[in-house]
C-alpha cells in the first residue's frame, strides 16, 4: 500500500527536487507569501511548476510570421524620472546597469557591455494578466551570463530587479538561470522601443507579463526576500497579485 503524501511533504519534495540543484543547495524555497491560505495556494502551485518543470523545457517559440502586428503597451509608456530622459536624449550611451549583491565581482554594465555578451533571439508569447496576448521576437542576453560574469555566490537563491518607473519585483534561481530568461534590448529587429522598457526589459517566458519588468535600472542578488522592500518579493503583491506567476 502506497505511503499518501501530506501537503508539507509534498511542497518541501517537491521544491527540493527543482532547480535548486542548479546551485548546489538542498534546502528548499518557498514563495516568500507562503504562511497563509492564500500562500499556500501558490506554494502549492510553484512546487508543481517546480517538479514538472525540474529538465528546464523550453517556452512554445514562433516563426516570423506569427509575430503580432500591434504588441500592447500598458502602465508606465515613458518614464518621468529626468536622469532618464536625460540618457534617453544621450541615447543611452552613458546609461549603466549596477550589478551586485551576493556576488564576487559586482560592477555596473554599459548597454555596449551587455551587448558584447552573446546573444540570443527568440520569438516568444507575451500572456498578460489582464486577459490579452501578444506574439513578439525579443532580442538580449541570458540573465545566467551575466550571473556568471559576477560571479553570483553558491549560495545566492533569489534575484531582485529594480526599475526606474519605481517597480520592483523579483525570481528565483531556477528562473533566473533558464536559458529563456534575457535582459533584451531589441524586439522584432530593432532596438527596444521606449514604451516598451528601453534599453533594458527583462523577459521572463515561463511567467505571466508582469514578471517581464520595463526599464530595469538594478539587479541584487541575495539569498532571502524577508528584507528587501516590504519582504513579499515583489511590488505587485500589495496588489493582490502573486509573486509566482508560472503558466
Amino acid at each position: 500500500m502506497k505511503r499518501q503524501l501530506s501537503r508539507r511533504s509534498f511542497i518541501a519534495g517537491a521544491t527540493a527536487t527543482s532547480g535548486l540543484l542548479l546551485t548546489g543547495c538542498t534546502d528548499p524555497i518557498l514563495p516568500p507569501t507562503y504562511g497563509s491560505l492564500l500562500g499556500l495556494g501558490e506554494a502549492l502551485t510553484f512546487a508543481s511548476h517546480r517538479l514538472l518543470l525540474r529538465n528546464q523545457p523550453l517556452a512554445r517559440e514562433f516563426d516570423r510570421g506569427s509575430i503580432s502586428k500591434g504588441f500592447p503597451a500598458i502602465n508606465t509608456t515613458f518614464p518621468e524620472d529626468e536622469l532618464y530622459r536625460r540618457l534617453l536624449r544621450g541615447q543611452f550611451a552613458d546609461w549603466r546597469l549596477p550589478v551586485g549583491g551576493k556576488v564576487a565581482r559586482p560592477m555596473s554594465l554599459s548597454l555596449q557591455d551587455l551587448k558584447r555578451f552573446p546573444a540570443r533571439t527568440q520569438i516568444t508569447q507575451h500572456n498578460c494578466e489582464q486577459g490579452w496576448s501578444a506574439i513578439a521576437e525579443w532580442t538580449g542576453v541570458q540573465l545566467r551570463r551575466v550571473l556568471q560574469h559576477v560571479q553570483a555566490a553558491p549560495d545566492a537563491r533569489y534575484v531582485v530587479f529594480r526599475c526606474v518607473d519605481g517597480w520592483w519585483d523579483s525570481i528565483d534561481m531556477f528562473d533566473a538561470l533558464h536559458p529563456q530568461t534575457l535582459l533584451t534590448y531589441g524586439m522584432n529587429g530593432q532596438e527596444l522601443p521606449v514604451q516598451h522598457g528601453a534599453p533594458i526589459r527583462l523577459r521572463v517566458e515561463r511567467q505571466l507579463g508582469y514578471k517581464s519588468l520595463k526599464y530595469v535600472s538594478s539587479i541584487e542578488v541575495v539569498d532571502r526576500l524577508d528584507h528587501i522592500e516590504d519582504g513579499s518579493g515583489a511590488m505587485v503583491v500589495s496588489y493582490g497579485y502573486s509573486w509566482y506567476a508560472g503558466i
